[in-house]
């Protein structure tokens, strides 16, 4: 990792998250190189216990890792999704999504401090990317000559292309002035590990209530066989509050009563964090010499877990762009460009994201009529082959027009 910053390199990535050090390393497997800015602490990120959230990498993504040489590394860590059940309120009339012979897995989940791990390391020993982190950016500069963001330290990171990858709340969005349309959805997301009684089989479970979904991921087992899972539980705001604050054996009871028994009995929960759940998405995902990626372009609802892989895709796609415009002798901030990712990206990001909202709104109306009409779809879908399929393939993040480094 060099450490010199007076350089000018291809790309200046603001924000080193998953999304944007996933694309410093695709890039320098494409020979593009990169100024990494953020500012976090990479130690602290890592820290055990800093961060109990897990993400559901799907099959698309898992090629990316592959393709970037991260998958050998996070393989032990990887607990594959083999089947996903989804059930309103675990009455009569579920949907079962299992992958034929031979197609492999629906996904599969890490925690997230394990997919920081192999990014960060993979990043700190790639020549190519020259990493600031604890980095404050004061200002950002674009013009038809180039890119730079200047630093609190006073130094100054010169680029060809400046990509946004700071996540919902992206600064250099707002600076550039890109309109956003968003929605809050007056939900959180309550999330903790849980530890329990039954083996979960390899099967994520997504429940729906009318105050929101209510998800069961499924992680490896402890060294000692404890069987583990992902809770990510939807509570209206008003109610969020209330449910942080129970004791560890009023939220077990809250959680056991919602789960219907497909885990048994919960052991333990560990620590609880929880988010505000919102929409947002950009009317364009680029300007000049400037690209946004991941949740700077598009925020969604995590019922799908599709948050990470959207971004990947996004990587995935702005790279290839890149590369094949390198090799043609372009700059790679043309112009031309930046108006082939916008074009790939922006249509596949929007359906993503309107899809995920319908889902929300839909199982999201109460009442018994509402229900009934929603369980006699979903036994419809599970009856018919060609519905599946698409659901998984979508679920899979293998449909639609992908970029090579997402192909296995």
């Amino acid at each position: 990792m060099t450490t010199q910053s007076d350089d000018s390199r291809d790309l200046v990535i603001l924000g080193g998250g998953l999304v944007g050090m996933a694309l410093a390393l695709a890039a320098a497997k494409k020979g593009l190189t990169s100024h990494v800015i953020d500012r976090a602490d990479p130690a602290e990120l890592t820290a055990e216990g800093f961060d109990d959230r897990a993400t559901a990498i799907s099959t698309a993504s898992w090629h990316l890792f592959e393709n970037i040489g991260l998958a050998e590394g996070l393989a032990p860590f990887a607990c594959e999704i083999a089947a996903i059940a989804v059930t309103d309120q675990n009455k009569p009339g579920r949907i079962d999504f299992v992958p034929g012979e031979g197609e492999g897995t629906l996904g599969r989940m890490f925690p997230n401090r394990r997919l920081r791990l192999a990014l960060f390391e993979a990043a700190a020993n790639e020549p190519l990317i020259h990493w600031v982190a604890k980095a404050h950016v004061t200002e950002r500069q674009r013009s038809q000559y180039g890119v730079a963001a200047v630093l609190a330290d006073g130094r100054k990171l010169k680029g060809r292309l400046m990509v946004a990858a700071e996540g919902r709340q992206s600064p250099t969005r707002d600076a550039a002035g890109i309109t956003i349309a968003k929605w809050d959805y007056r939900h959180r997301a309550i999330i903790a590990g849980l530890t329990h009684e039954k083996p979960h089989g390899n099967i994520a479970w997504e429940i729906f209530y009318p105050a929101g979904p209510f998800a069961l991921l499924p992680l490896n087992d402890e060294p000692q066989g404890t069987h583990r899972s992902s809770l990510v539980w939807t509570v209206s705001e008003a109610d969020a509050a209330g449910v942080m604050k129970l004791g560890e054996r009023a939220f077990r009871a809250e959680v056991e009563k919602r789960m219907g028994g497909v885990l048994g009995k919960v052991l333990s929960v560990g620590a609880r964090s929880s988010y505000p759940l919102g929409f947002h998405h950009t009317a364009r995902i680029t300007a000049e010499r400037l690209a946004l990626v991941g949740d700077a372009a598009h925020g969604i609802h995590p019922i799908a877990g599709q948050g990470l892989n959207l971004g990947l895709r996004d990587v995935g796609a702005l790279v290839q762009v890149l590369a094949e415009g390198a090799r043609l002798g372009l700059d790679p901030g043309d112009p031309a460009l930046l108006k082939r990712y916008e074009n790939w990206r922006g249509l596949d990001s929007f359906m993503v994201a309107l899809a995920t909202d319908g889902l929300t709104r839909l199982f999201g109306v109460p009442g018994r009529g509402a229900s009934a009409v929603r369980r006699l779809g979903m036994a419809a879908v599970q009856r018919t082959p060609l519905l599946k399929r698409f659901f998984m393939d979508e679920a899979r993040g293998v449909a639609g027009d992908l970029p090579e480094l997402l192909k296995a």
